[in-house]
Parts: structure tokens; sequence; C-alpha cells
């Protein structure tokens, strides 16, 4: 490993150098090295293995979830991706690592002053770790999304050499920042959107855009996910995805208090002058939510918080385990794995939720608080059509470098990139086999279901496909 405080004394060239001499132990083009299939061991045992500590009832959602196609397999399968990487070589540089980086976890959400920023937004995951495993994880998930949007192999793969091509050539720019303005650039996906080459999609792409700048941000989320019941503010349910702790979904009558218990606990983690704006707000009601594809399983409510006026606020609690990444890069140095994830975000983001918080129940579970974020803007479905889905590439790579840079060495990691195409192939022939890989997982997948080993559930048409955002 690299000895990443020795070198932060160094100017930018020295850093470069030293970048650029890990090639010798860790080539460049052995990032297109694909794991062993020899002894890797049944994918599906290792994620019912993993699956042990979620709540049982949901699991058939999560493979419900899975099993609709190779892209949404990768997308709940990190626990398997992150087995098959820790056992490639890697050059040393360690980052701040999302540990869950497909392309369905970038997205556009609000700011606090309400302008669309485009950034990462899932951090289940999140550990130090080697940067080339997020770089490769959004390779391989483009490579199979491009492919379930009906596109070729080859302009799949073209896809995810131009995300890594992205991620290069920003990390270059970075390193040439000085630190204050390095640490708070950010993508503007304006001007990237006027990069497009297709007339018809860039004009839609800017008119999206001009939308949801002008989308407020506040309360907005308030008629779609809650109504008034005789005056009453309350959740709407939605089964099977939302509804309410009752004597059905729980008999021991704990589930709506842990998550009452969370919010009061979650206030003090929070920085003081936080604290003075959530305390004008009261929680009124909470209820269940399912998420994503990869964090089905696990614990999250809602609360519905309303002040004196009636104006709403929305709070979601998600359970925090270990992340995937940790049996191979080491465990997080945060007792409280909400406070892992917290830190993460925080680390990563541009401009992170002012909400961000963590709490743990009396069962020795652990939890993060953030705000729930309106969805027409987070979502990055709209982005994934075919004829932009190059842009989106680049979108990310480009963004994925940037949040890499706040905690990792710009200079150090553009060094070892250097300015040929050699990594940028490397990692394109990695996806491109990689997505091959995770195709026969699904197909084995689908066998476990066919065969009744696993049992999955009966969703709306809206949860099963690639727009539902955010593991």
């Amino acid at each position: 490993m690299t000895d990443l405080t020795a070198l932060r004394a160094l100017p930018a060239d020295r850093r470069r150098q030293a970048g650029k001499d890990l090639r010798d132990s860790a080539p460049r083009s052995g990032n297109a090295a694909l794991p062993a299939m020899k002894g890797r061991g049944d994918p599906i045992d290792l994620l019912v293995t993993t699956s042990t500590q979620r709540i049982q009832s949901l699991l058939p959602v999560r493979w419900a979830r899975m099993v609709a196609s190779p892209f949404t397999f990768l997308r709940g399968a990190a626990t398997v991706m992150a087995r098959d990487l820790g056992e490639l070589p890697v050059s040393g540089i360690r980052v701040q690592a999302s540990g869950d980086c497909h392309l369905m976890n970038f997205g556009i959400y609000a700011s606090p002053e309400g302008r669309p920023v485009f950034d990462l937004n899932d951090f289940d995951e999140t550990l130090s770790a080697p940067f080339e495993w997020d770089v490769k994880r959004l390779a391989a998930s483009l490579v199979l999304a491009a492919q379930d949007s009906g596109h070729s192999p080859s302009a799949a793969k073209d896809m995810a050499r131009a995300a890594v091509t992205a991620y290069r050539l920003r990390m270059a720019e970075l390193a040439d920042l000085d630190p204050l303005t390095a640490w708070s650039s950010r993508v503007d996906i304006a001007a990237m959107a006027q990069g497009i080459t297709d007339e018809a999609a860039r004009e839609k792409e800017m008119a999206r855009l001009a939308e949801a700048a002008a989308t407020p941000s506040g309360g907005d989320d308030f008629p779609r996910l809650a109504n008034r019941d005789g005056g009453q503010a309350r959740i709407r349910d939605v089964p099977p995805l939302i509804y309410h702790f009752d004597e059905e979904t729980d008999r021991q009558g704990q589930a709506a208090l842990r998550a009452r218990t969370l919010f009061t606990r979650y206030r003090d983690t929070l920085p003081e002058e936080r604290r003075f704006l959530v305390d004008r707000y009261q929680l009124a009601d909470v209820a269940f939510k399912v998420v994503g594809v990869g964090s089905v399983g696990t614990f999250c409510a809602i609360g519905l918080f309303i002040d004196p006026d009636g104006h709403p606020l929305f709070l979601q609690v998600k359970e925090a385990m270990a992340s995937v990444l940790a049996p191979y890069a080491g465990p997080s140095p945060y007792v409280n794995q909400g406070q892992r994830v917290v830190v993460g975000q925080r680390t990563l983001q541009t401009v992170s939720d002012g909400f961000l918080g963590w709490a743990a129940d009396d069962a020795g579970r652990h939890f993060y608080i953030r705000q729930l974020k309106d969805r027409r803007l987070a979502s990055a479905g709209t982005l994934m059509e075919s004829d932009r889905l190059d842009f989106y590439a680049t979108l990310c790579g480009a963004t994925l470098a940037r949040a890499h840079a706040r905690s990792g060495d710009a200079a150090l990691i553009a060094g070892y990139l250097g300015t040929s195409e050699t990594f940028d192939d490397a990692v394109a022939d990695f996806a491109a086999g990689y997505a091959e890989i995770s195709a026969a997982d699904h197909a084995l997948l689908k066998q476990a279901v066919a065969d009744g080993r696993l049992v999955v559930a009966d969703l709306p048409a809206k949860g099963k496909g690639k727009g539902k955002k955010g593991d």
C-alpha cells in the first residue's frame, strides 16, 4: 500500500511521478484481469449467507428485483463483486470509495439552495478502498445497462471506456488545481449536456435540466407521500413498498417505537446549529419503506415531521451494516456503521444533506438518517434513455473523479493513469468480461428461483425495471 501521508508533503510533480512509478508493480494493463472462476464458489450461496441479518420476509422482494435482468442482478450483488475485486491486484492508491458505484447510484438532487446537483447519491457501502474498485464497478454497470437498453456488446463496451476516459481526464484537471479549488469543484451538468452531439437529444436534455432547476425542493413531496386524514398528517400506504406498522406487519409493536426512538437519538449527532432547525418540527407519523435493490431487507422507515403551520419535513432512517468492502479493504474506523456512511457521504459529495446523522437502537443495530429527497430530481432513469446513455457515462466518470479527489491524491492517481488510453482500455476489457460473469450469475439466480430455492415477490411494474434508483 502506498504511504499517502508521506507523499502529501511532496509537490504535485513528485506525487505524479510516484503514481507513474506504481505502474512497475501494478501495470495499468493488469486492470483487465478478471477473477478466477475456478474455486470462485456459488454467488447465490454468498448472497443468501450475507442476507441472514436482513428482514427475512422482505427477501422475496430483493430476489424479485435482482432477477429482472443481469443489470439489476449486479446492482443487488455488491457483495459478490466486492469478493471478486478483492482477489485482483491493485495499484495501492486508496480513496474514500463509494463501495457500490454503479450508474444508478448517481443522479440529480436538490442542493439546500434548491439548485440541481449531479453527484453520487448512495453511500451504504462507502469505505477507504482502492480507487480502481469504484471505477471497475461503474464500468461493468454501464456495459450491462447499455446491453439492457438494446446496444450491441461493442457499443456497450465503448460506453464503459468513455466513462473511464472521462474519469482519467477529469482527474488530470483536478491534479492541477489547488486543494481548496479542487475540493469545492463540481461537475457542471449543463455544460456537459451542451457537448451531446445529437441535436434532438441535446435539446431534450437541456429542457429536462431547466425543468429540474425550476422545481421547488421544499415540501414538494407532501401530496405524493402523505395526505391529511381528518386534519391529521399521515404517510400514504403504497404496499408492498410503503406501509404502516400494524398488528399484521409488526406484531410485537416494536418497529414503530424503534423508528421514533432513532429519530429522537439522532438529533444529538447533528451539528448544533442544525438542531435549531430540526426542533421546529414534530414527528407526526412513521411508516416502513422498502428501498432500492441491494438494500432490500434492511430496516428503513420514513418519518413525517410537521411544523406548527403545517409545513412538512420528510426524514428517512436506514439501517447500516458493515460495508461489503470491509473483508477485503479492512474494517471501518467507526464503531457505528451509520457514522461510517455519514462521514463517507460528506467526503464524497460536493453538497451533502444538512440533515445527515446517525443513531443506534437498544439491540446494537446501527442506522443513519437523512432527508428524503424529491425523487423527480434524484432519479437517473431519464438519463438512461438509449440516445443519452453515452452522455450519462461520461458524466458519471467525471463525477467519480471529483469525488475520489476529495479524499485521495489527484496528482498521484493522475500520475498512475497517465495520458494514454492504456488504463481506459484495460478497464473496458474488464467491464465487458465482468458483464459476462454477472450474466452467468444472474442465470444462476433465475435457476434458483425456478427450482424453488428462492421465492420471489409479485412487485408493481415500477419496482422491477432499471428506473428504480438508489440501492
